[in-house]
């Protein structure tokens, strides 16, 4: 049986813009919500549709907890969250592969996910 994932995530408009912090148990199916502009709220009204940083959870209270705990962070603090885990600020729901392949192996696949860079 497989087991279920809990994410936090992080989505933004552009680099260093607009940051919303959610959570979800199915992160490629809540990406084509924000995507989609579903629901009516922050992440509609400031276009947050780029993927820029997410943890994985095995308990979803792990990661309510999670998400609570960051959205009472400095702005700076997020900033350098998501400067740590994706410092070219690739969109990673439009990427082909994630983590950033090695420039050296594969330099077309780099080149390729480097396109998704956010500006």
């Amino acid at each position: 049986m497989f087991d279920k994932v809990f994410y936090v995530y992080i989505v933004t408009n552009k680099r260093n813009g607009t940051l919303y912090i959610g959570s979800t148990d199915d992160l490629g199916q809540r990406m084509e919500l924000h995507i989609a502009e579903v629901f009516d709220g922050f992440s509609k009204k400031y276009k947050l549709k780029s993927l820029v940083w997410f943890e994985e959870f095995e308990t979803r209270e792990e990661a309510l907890l999670r998400e609570k705990r960051m959205k009472a962070w400095d702005r700076d603090w997020k900033l350098e969250l998501v400067e740590k885990f994706n410092p070219f600020w690739i969109d990673i729901n439009k990427s082909p592969v994630w983590p950033l392949p090695d420039k050296d192996l594969f330099p077309e696949l780099y080149e390729t996910v480097m396109s998704h860079r956010l500006r």
